[in-house]
This record gives structure tokens, C-alpha cells and sequence, in this order.
């Protein structure tokens, strides 16, 4: 049997600011981020980001973001996270330094790219805590960077939460019965 080979195009930041909808590029591959998510998504991202905003201590120069938010890597790869804690200031459209914390809420769309492309792409540039959030089952899974490669911390559920010691004294916390809560009116 003979192996294809495929020759697809490989693109960088100067053509990714002039597409429109939403759009990451990783090692110069486009990737759709649509259709929209559903809002289950968001509301967990939502949840997530005010948790980990709330209980954010001896942070400077760190704030918690929601995606839409560029995160650029380099000139071909630029991934927009859900949540992300970048410490950093910029007078860019984008931040460009690895934020210590990323979250992705897994969706039908994306879920694939989460748990491989950018699980390799976040370990690579040093990204020190990686939480993929599940929403079906109302799982968080807690990766750690340890010499380089990711460790699985633990499977959290709603009767479970978590201390992040990022930087120094540079700490936050999530407390997943407030994330997997849902009260609905």
C-alpha cells in the first residue's frame, strides 16, 4: 500500500488577523472554531474563570481571560484558550507569553484538538497547569507539568477542589461544587 502524501497549506499570524469567524492556527494548520458552543460550555468556562479570578492572591501582572483572546505562540501558531491566567501586560491584540494555568472545556467541536494537539502543544511550551473540563460528566482532569511532561493530579468531580500554587506566592483556587452547580430558574 502506498502512503499519501498530502501538501496542505501552512499559515501564519499576517494571515490569520485578516480571516474572518474564529480561527487557530497550531504549527501553521487552521483550525475552525465554530459552530458556537452550546451553553453549558460557556456557563462552565464562565463559572471556572470567576472561581479562579475570585480566589486569585500575590498574583501581579496576572489576569484570568475568557476566550475570545489571542495567545500567541509564535508566527504559526496562535490558539484562542477558553480560560487562561496570563501574566503579563500587552499593548498587542495578543498576549505572547505561556500563561501558567489553561482551561478547555471540552465541546463536540473541539474536543479531539484538546486532548491531543494542544495537550502536546501546551506541555511543550511549559504551560505548568492544564485542566480539560468534560461537561457531560461534570469532570475536571488536573494536569501538572512535572520535568517536562504532564502528570494527571486527579479526576475532580463536584465534591472535590483544587489549590494552584502558580509563581511564588502567586496562588488560586476552584472549588468544582461551585463550577458543576447549576440552579436553574
Amino acid at each position: 500500500m502506498t502512503n499519501l502524501a498530502y501538501d496542505l497549506p501552512s499559515y501564519s499570524y499576517d494571515d490569520y488577523i485578516t480571516w474572518e469567524d474564529s480561527w487557530e492556527i497550531i504549527d501553521g494548520v487552521a483550525y475552525a472554531m465554530s459552530p458556537a458552543p452550546y451553553p453549558k460550555h460557556q456557563r462552565l468556562a464562565f463559572k471556572i474563570a470567576k472561581e479562579l479570578d475570585d480566589n486569585l492572591t500575590d498574583c501581579n501582572n496576572c489576569e484570568v481571560y475568557i476566550s475570545p483572546i489571542d495567545w500567541k505562540i509564535d508566527d504559526t501558531t496562535v490558539v484562542q484558550p477558553d480560560v487562561a491566567l496570563f501574566c503579563e501586560k500587552t499593548a498587542n491584540q495578543y498576549f505572547s507569553k505561556t500563561p501558567p494555568l489553561v482551561v478547555e472545556v471540552l465541546s463536540k467541536a473541539t474536543a479531539l484538538k484538546d486532548v491531543t494537539t494542544k495537550f502536546e502543544l501546551y506541555q511543550k511550551v511549559g504551560v505548568k497547569y492544564y485542566v480539560i473540563v468534560e461537561p457531560e460528566s461534570e469532570v475536571a482532569d488536573i494536569f501538572r507539568l512535572e520535568s517536562g511532561k504532564y502528570q494527571l493530579v486527579k479526576k475532580f468531580t463536584s465534591q472535590d477542589s483544587y489549590d494552584f500554587e502558580l509563581e511564588n506566592s502567586c496562588k488560586t483556587k476552584v472549588d468544582f461544587a461551585n463550577v458543576f452547580s447549576y440552579q436553574a430558574t
